[in-house]
């Protein structure tokens, strides 16, 4: 007797974790594995968010939460978002979750229904598909390359509606990418979404602080549009608090209550001192993050040079997040020994056994043609990495 649910029967598994997995497993046998895999600052959370979850353990939070957060906290939120975005939400349009992949799980699952479309632009973060999958709706993808530095035109957009499109979901600054939107390039994809107001746009800006090139630009900036924008941020990116788990979205009165029902069946309030954590890491100095978003910066930079060196691979300079997203089609067909390469996965199992350098697999992100590499990792690490993969890439015949 099959005892699984076709669902999760469906489901795939996600390819940055297994792959990181597959590191810690070569690294317990004694390789000294570099792991480019895993999408987490290393850097410490900076001291006085600690100081307050210290703070907060001493002063009794340690009871459940409000299901969308505290009041203090959904407050914060607003408070960012006025000064940091000039977008004005109230705290009945903010829910808090357990990171912000529930925050999108939440918002998929309040407003897809069976066979409704969701339009989502190639490469996506790798929980997209599985999360629309989860929700019963139907993904249509569009697909981008290097060539148009990933990201749609207008012509593309209004091609992929059809009747049953009910949502567009992105991300910028782009996991796996680095792209990101202008304002202009925001404004000419806001004249299709005004022509279709049965659509909704839910947009991932988790990396937003991780922008090398200016100001970040939240398409919930244009007010013809506003009403329908779900926006998903947290703290795990801009602030290196990963383990902490704490997301949050801003979308209307009537989507966050809806996701609020759901949540508190599912997981209820997030984690009291964490919540506590968070109002310090978006009410106090941003130093620590300005800090962490120039060594980022002088990382990508180091490692473009690097990249540009190995002969077959090619890479745009990423605007934003701390991912490279080379292009490595021209491996495919050659092989080493027993090995032969066939496709992004295959690629990365060789750079993983052969140069002890953890990847992840492009055909994860909707392109089987690249594969992601962090440089959230020391400097020395990423210069061992990107000698190692140039040396055992050199191998392939």
């Amino acid at each position: 007797m099959d005892i699984i649910s076709e669902r999760i029967k469906g489901l795939e598994e996600s390819q940055t974790i297994k792959m990181a997995k597959l590191g810690r497993e070569l690294a317990a046998e004694g390789f000294q594995v570099v792991n480019l895999s895993f999408g987490e600052p290393d850097f410490q959370t900076p001291d006085h968010i600690k100081l307050a979850a210290k703070q907060a353990i001493d002063d009794g939070y340690t009871h459940y939460t409000p299901v969308s957060g505290y009041a203090e906290l959904r407050m914060a939120i607003v408070e960012k978002f006025k000064n940091e975005n000039d977008l004005s939400y109230g705290i009945e349009n903010i829910v808090v979750s357990t990171g912000a992949k529930q925050s999108l799980a939440n918002a998929l699952s309040c407003l897809v229904n069976l066979d409704d479309e969701v339009i989502i632009p190639t490469p996506y973060w790798v929980s997209y598909s599985e999360m629309v999958k989860l929700a019963e709706g139907k993904t249509v993808y569009i697909n981008t390359t290097e060539k148009t530095n990933f990201k749609i035109s207008v012509a593309e957009l209004e091609a992929a509606i059809t009747p049953r499109t009910k949502i567009f979901m992105f991300s910028s600054p782009s996991n796996p990418t680095g792209s990101l939107y202008s304002k202009a390039e925001l404004a000419a994809l806001v004249t299709v979404f005004e022509k279709n107001p049965q659509i909704y746009i839910i947009s991932d800006e988790i990396y937003e602080h991780i922008n090398y090139i200016g100001h970040h630009e939240s398409i919930a900036q244009f007010d013809s549009i506003k009403d329908r924008v779900i926006i998903i941020n947290g703290v795990s990116k801009a602030f290196a608090m990963t383990g902490w788990r704490l997301g949050y979205m801003a979308a209307t009165k009537e989507i966050a209550q809806a996701c609020d029902k759901l949540q508190s069946q599912v997981t209820s309030g997030t984690c009291s001192i964490t919540q506590r954590a968070a109002m310090a890491a978006l009410s106090g100095t941003m130093k620590p993050t300005y800090d962490m978003r120039d060594a980022f910066k002088y990382r990508r930079d180091l490692v473009y040079k690097e990249l540009q060196s190995i002969p077959g691979m090619y890479t745009i300079l990423p605007e934003g997040a701390f991912y490279f997203f080379p292009e490595i089609s021209s491996f495919f067909g050659k092989s080493t020994g027993e090995v032969k390469i066939a496709n992004s996965m295959d690629l990365c199992m060789f750079l993983l056994h052969d140069a002890h350098v953890s990847t992840v697999p492009g055909e994860a992100f909707g392109n089987d043609n690249y594969i992601r590499m962090s440089y959230a990792a020391a400097e020395s690490e990423l210069l061992t990495a990107c000698r190692r993969i140039k040396e055992s890439l050199a191998k392939l015949e």
